[in-house]
């Protein structure tokens, strides 16, 4: 049975078409349609209900030496206020899933995870904690609102003062007042665009909604779904779990070295990594040269020679083109010309740098 974010009635009130996704019932769009919601995003602005996604806590004098051990990427060094990306591996090098780290201090991190995963990140986490460490799923008593869009800090700017708010990319504020409800507020998202996640009490989400919604009108905010959300996210070739990574694809496959960091002395997942040696396969762009949309597990061919698959594919509403991530052979090189398999069709592409789509600042 499916779950209800704290926002499911202000779905339903704006007109959601509400679909079953991670456990929760949630807003795929609204009347605006999905082309409309993408294009206010990387024009003005739009809200998203993001409370499906999962919230842990780790404290104590060993709350970084165990996210170390868990994640991939180094937490050393973090300054109060910091946000940082990172996949979270297997024994075997598998992304179990990818995550945001918030160091609130030296003793105290918050650890957001995907709402498919919940569970298995939360028993995986909790199996493995150590030391002077308390582990702690607080995600029932937590909503998060995500305004994106070169407009956010316009919008958001009318129910709070700026000295409030964090500044650098991947930062946040503790006890923000916006609207006079309290928030954590990062400069954070999964669009590609300028823009701010709100973290709040369950109670106050429906008046966080609405204050928001009525401070961004003359801006041309409006609520957005899971749809806009899925191509923005892939027109700024933001991987996803289950589609660019997986428990058997290892994050230096899929394009995410820059996040591993095999200096640190150890991790899970490390040392088949290291055994693994340079991987066989990576990530690109793939733009179609041909009328036709590119979906996940499309084949990818150079000649007549299989060398891949989509992972993620859409027509992309401002770029106005049919693109898709897929994982290919290493010897795959930009510019080079292939062929994806649409419907028992082979349609002329080419290979192409990620992301397809980056903000101009």
């Amino acid at each position: 049975m499916e779950l209800k974010t704290p926002l499911y009635d202000v779905h339903v009130k704006y007109g959601g078409k509400i679909v079953p996704f991670g456990g929760y019932l949630l807003p795929v769009q609204y009347g605006t349609g999905i082309v409309a919601e993408h294009m206010a995003v990387r024009t003005k602005a739009g809200l998203f209900d993001v409370s499906h996604m999962g919230e842990v806590t780790f404290e104590g004098k060993d709350a970084l030496k165990n996210i170390n051990m868990l994640v991939t990427n180094d937490c050393s060094g973090m300054y109060d206020g910091q946000v940082r990306y990172s996949p979270m591996c297997n024994e075997n090098g598998g992304v179990v899933d990818d995550l945001l780290v918030y160091k609130k201090n030296d003793e105290s991190y918050l650890v957001v995870i995907n709402a498919a995963n919940h569970d298995k990140d939360v028993a995986w986490m909790k199996a493995r904690v150590f030391g002077d460490a308390v582990f702690t799923d607080i995600s029932s008593s937590v909503a998060q609102l995500a305004l994106q869009g070169p407009a956010s800090k316009d919008i958001i700017l009318k129910l709070t003062d700026e000295a409030s708010l964090p500044v650098k990319y991947y930062s946040f504020t503790e006890h923000v007042g916006v609207g006079g409800i309290d928030c954590l507020v990062s400069r954070t998202g999964y669009t590609g665009e300028f823009g701010y996640e709100l973290y709040t009490k369950p109670e106050n989400a429906a008046d966080l909604w609405e204050k928001l919604i009525e401070a961004g009108a003359e801006f041309g905010l409006i609520p957005c779904g899971l749809g806009a959300r899925d191509t923005l996210r892939l027109e700024a070739a933001m991987p996803l779990y289950g589609h660019e990574m997986n428990d058997e694809i290892t994050p230096l496959e899929t394009g995410l070295g820059y996040f591993v960091k095999m200096t640190k002395d150890d991790f899970i997942g490390k040392a088949a990594m290291e055994n693994k040696g340079e991987p066989t396969i990576k990530r690109i762009g793939v733009e179609l040269c041909e009328r036709g949309i590119a979906r996940e597990e499309c084949k990818v061919f150079s000649s007549d020679k299989e060398v891949g698959h989509i992972t993620s594919g859409t027509m992309c509403p401002y770029l106005k083109k049919a693109v898709g991530m897929a994982l290919v052979d290493k010897d795959i090189s930009e510019g080079d010309e292939l062929f994806v398999e649409v419907r028992g069709k082979k349609l002329r592409a080419e290979a192409v740098a990620l992301p397809f789509y980056k903000r101009t600042k």
